[in-house]
């Protein structure tokens, strides 16, 4: 009975460090050792599970993959101060300028961009939000529009290759990272498209919401508008195909393709004339920081889940959501919904490695594509950042917004937007081909239906004939 008890109490232990207060990561050790040793000594558990410790953390440090993480994080940061952000909302707000709506069109279409070459949420909110907002506030947008917008455009680079969290997830699943981002593809154009389709009802019903920019401020015009389009799209699109294209390709891995996008990033600052010295010193101290947090975090539950696994709580887990209604439908619901509410209060790093552990092996046993899977939670985790009160995205907007726009302005105007993320997610929950259709499970035939052809072998009649219909087929297999 007590062994029993013990996988409960545990996730029980983890919640009260949590509410405490305790830092995750070391929330998530001290969890795993308590219990670890409270089980040693009632007998439940042998002293030598703590052997496979070592090992453990030991194989954290050779995973080549993670390295990834620091690689797109310093090329973020890079691109986010050498001015490319800045240059294509001046340059492509113009040309959508004409349009109503046109400057939030503008910052959907620049937010996918930076998503798509930088990788990094808190650079893309707090550029857009410095850059757009004055101007937007300026030229009589709604302060909930134009806040919101702003705020979901920089989420985009949760799930719009080459995400981090994508990555995280990769190799949390044991899936593949290039399947990943190829299963993101399709799912990340439809809620850019699900984005732009909201301005423009908005801008249709409500017309003084989201007015066209005044034809005083419009400053380029004809060729040399297009002109100033193509000179700015140019670096961060040849930077995106030579990331993604070099993995999708099979040329590169992940982190080798992150090694040349943060090059690449460096030698684009260069050409602008933004290299300086304070500006590496602070983008390597960022890095350093953020891929100490994830590294702490991975240790902690690794810690965490060798004893929980030892008291067998991935059997627990598995009878829990044995027990929902519905099946594979049933499990996919109930897991989003928990998902998405513990995404009020936990960073998506937080859910990844405490969470995903113990879901994997019962969508596995359920027959789910981990790819789907890791693609729907991807798109979840995104709705994190914009819901209150920990909504990450509403901290870097508000910490440069003007005072004269409410923190409550904020708030209301991430709603329909929260509600435009969930319809994509019941979008790709509905249809699983929207992920799979580009990955190497979409190619998967169905074993039954195979047929395996073995021509036939005339029988020989001495050894010598045997070996020279061997040396035949061979030359065929060649």
């Amino acid at each position: 009975m007590a062994f029993e008890l013990m996988a409960p109490l545990m996730f029980a232990g983890l919640a009260a460090f949590l509410l405490l207060g305790y830092p995750v990561a070391f929330a998530l050790a001290a969890n795993g050792l308590l219990f670890a040793f409270i089980g040693i000594e009632l007998g439940l558990l042998q002293p030598e599970l703590l052997q496979a410790l070592p090992q453990r953390l030991f194989g954290i440090m050779q995973n080549q993959l993670l390295l990834a993480i620091p690689f797109f994080t310093f090329m973020g940061l890079i691109l986010e101060r050498s001015g490319i952000a800045e240059a294509l909302l001046d340059t492509i707000g113009q040309l959508f300028g004409p349009v109503r709506g046109g400057l939030a069109f503008a910052v959907i279409f620049v937010g996918a961009l930076l998503a798509a070459s930088t990788g990094v949420i808190a650079a893309s909110v707090i550029a857009m939000g410095l850059i757009s907002l004055p101007v937007m506030l300026r030229y009589g947008y709604s302060r909930p529009l134009a806040t919101g917008v702003i705020c979901a455009s920089g989420t985009l680079a949760q799930i719009i290759p080459p995400s981090i969290v994508l990555i995280v997830l990769a190799d949390v699943l044991g899936a593949s990272v290039g399947d990943m981002y190829l299963g993101a593809l399709l799912p990340s154009a439809v809620l850019v498209g699900a984005l732009m389709l909201y301005v423009a009802l908005v801008s249709a019903v409500r017309p003084g919401a989201a007015p066209a920019l005044p034809a005083g401020a419009r400053t380029l015009a004809g060729w040399l508008l297009y002109r100033h389009v193509l000179l700015v799209m140019v670096p961060p699109l040849l930077l995106i195909f030579l990331v993604l294209g070099s993995i999708f390709m099979g040329i590169a891995t992940p982190t080798e393709a992150g090694a040349m996008g943060a090059v690449g990033a460096l030698a684009l600052a260069g050409v602008k004339g933004r290299l300086r010295y304070a500006m590496l010193r602070e983008a390597l101290e960022s890095t350093t920081k953020l891929a100490s947090f994830v590294m702490f975090i991975l240790i902690g539950s690794t810690v965490f889940a060798l004893v929980f696994r030892a008291v067998d709580g991935d059997l627990w887990v598995e009878r829990l959501f044995s027990l929902v209604p519905g099946g594979v439908w049933g499990f996919l619901v109930v897991v989003n919904l928990f998902i998405f509410v513990l995404g009020f209060f936990l960073d998506f790093f937080e859910i990844a490695f405490i969470l995903l552990p113990l879901l994997a092996p019962v969508a596995a046993k359920m027959g789910v594509d981990l790819v789907w899977f890791g693609v729907m939670i991807g798109i979840n985790l995104q709705t994190s950042f914009l819901t209150p009160p920990f909504g990450f995205s509403l901290f870097y907007l508000r910490s440069v917004a003007p005072r004269e726009v409410r923190t409550l302005e904020i708030y209301r105007g991430v709603v329909p937007f929260v509600c435009v993320q969930l319809l994509v997610l019941a979008l790709v929950i509905g249809f699983p081909g929207l992920v799979t259709k580009l990955t190497s499970a979409g190619a998967v035939k169905d074993p039954a239906n195979v047929e395996i052809r073995i021509p036939p072998i005339d029988a020989p009649g001495t050894e010598e004939e045997a070996a020279e219909e061997i040396e035949r087929l061979l030359r065929q297999t060649r």
